[in-house]
């Protein structure tokens, strides 16, 4: 599996899983090395270190193009930018209810169905990437990485 060193950096997976009650497209923990991003910005505090895995953010990850799985030949390593965290505290009574009804079983999704009662931590602007491929030409990648993060849903 491959994993870049950055500094500040925490561990997590370069291959995504979708544990129950998570949303489609956050990492587990544990297998590729990210880099800590959330600098406060003027006036604020920073969040403690606990928090900033719980909250909607954006990290960075250092990867070889050729591991972004879009089948580009190159060994440029670029920065990915992923949204990460959790948005529980973003819950509506939207949310509230669709929980307690699938809970009580109300609500029975089917074997290919997946019904969340919390909203995702996803991107909500992307930025374009840049790189060169071993034909020494340059090539860009629109809509690659994330620019904002938000809890949608």
């Amino acid at each position: 599996m491959a994993t870049a060193s950055v500094e500040d950096s925490v561990e997590v997976p370069l291959a995504w899983s979708q544990p129950h009650g998570a949303c489609w497209g956050q990492p587990a923990r544990g297998l590729g090395t990210v880099a800590r991003t959330g600098k406060a910005k003027k006036g604020q505090r920073k969040p403690s270190r606990g928090a900033r895995g719980r909250n909607c953010h954006i990290r960075n990850l250092m990867v070889k193009v050729r591991d972004l799985g879009l089948g580009f030949n190159s060994d440029e390593i670029v920065l990915f930018k992923y949204c990460s965290g959790s948005c529980h505290r973003a819950r509506s009574n939207y949310d509230l209810t669709l929980g307690s009804l699938l809970r009580q079983q109300l609500i029975v999704p089917g074997p290919q169905e997946r019904v969340l009662s919390h909203p995702c931590c996803r991107p909500t602007r992307y930025e374009a990437v840049s790189f060169m491929d071993v034909q020494n030409t340059w090539q860009t990648v629109e809509k690659l990485s994330a620019a904002e993060c938000s809890c949608i849903g």
